[in-house]
């Protein structure tokens, strides 16, 4: 018989979220909030659940009521990733996104010093048939692969989530991560990052950049960049005036040519 789950007060910070994107199967939140709290974790946020609520949700949880009480329905991907420093996205396939590859210990030696330094940081499943698709992995700053074999590489959602909540509770036990080397500010959040990219892109459409090209590839390509400058909130505040000055002198130069 399985010992019921004391009372829970949820530690302050917790700066890991475990975001679950378009899950169809309502089991796999439930197992997944289980899988979660058993190491420690309480932070679930949903995306677009397919079935949610459900009584499935309580029924595959176990108890982990506490994880279900906590648990947030965001209205967008990137309501979900608010106030993230670093966003890891759980994929077994890579659909053209070239983004940095990292196992799960791999990831977690990322992950420790950033939440010893008070930084939020999220892990983002996708939909159990389909992964992560490209928008999704596209506000992500590296993937993470759980090594399995070849003929049979798929794991169920809940399963991958008790891996990663695994490899960081063994992290948690071990000796307290060193810091991340000290800088004049944090790195940007997911959010701001997504807002700065929002104006970018709009910015070279309005100077004509691309000049009838596809913008997909350079767009994929500046985000892996900026990604991994990790520019703090100053910076992008310069990059933001910069964009603003550019558009600017667009505005200008068509009103030169009477467009």
């Amino acid at each position: 018989m399985m010992n019921q789950s004391t009372a829970f007060i949820p530690p302050a910070p917790q700066s890991i979220r475990f975001v679950l994107a378009r899950t169809s199967h309502p089991g796999n939140i439930g197992a997944a909030a289980r899988a979660i709290r058993t190491m420690g974790f309480w932070r679930l946020v949903l995306v677009a659940p397919q079935r949610y609520p459900d009584p499935q949700v309580e029924a595959m949880a176990a108890g982990a009521d506490d994880v279900l009480t906590h648990l947030v329905q965001a209205a967008s991907l990137t309501e979900a990733i608010t106030s993230c420093t670093r966003v890891y996205g759980l994929s077994a396939r890579r659909r053209g996104v070239n983004l940095p590859e990292l196992d799960p210990r791999a990831a977690v030696a990322e992950i420790a010093p950033l939440v010893a330094a008070g930084r939020e940081v999220a892990l983002l499943f996708g939909n159990e048939r389909s992964g992560l698709d490209n928008d999704e992995l596209s506000v992500c700053q590296a993937m993470v692969r759980i090594p399995s074999v070849e003929d049979f590489s798929s794991l169920n959602l809940a399963q991958a989530v008790q891996v990663m909540a695994w490899e960081l509770r063994m992290a948690m036990l071990g000796e307290v991560p060193p810091s991340p080397p000290d800088h004049d500010a944090s790195p940007a959040t997911a959010d701001e990052m997504e807002r700065f990219f929002e104006h970018l892109f709009a910015t070279l459409h309005a100077i004509d950049f691309h000049k009838g090209r596809a913008a997909v590839t350079i767009e994929q390509r500046l985000r892996r960049l900026f990604h991994r400058a990790m520019p703090d909130a100053r910076e992008l505040r310069i990059l933001h005036g910069v964009l603003a000055d550019a558009e600017r002198m667009a505005q200008l130069a068509g009103a030169k040519r009477g467009e």
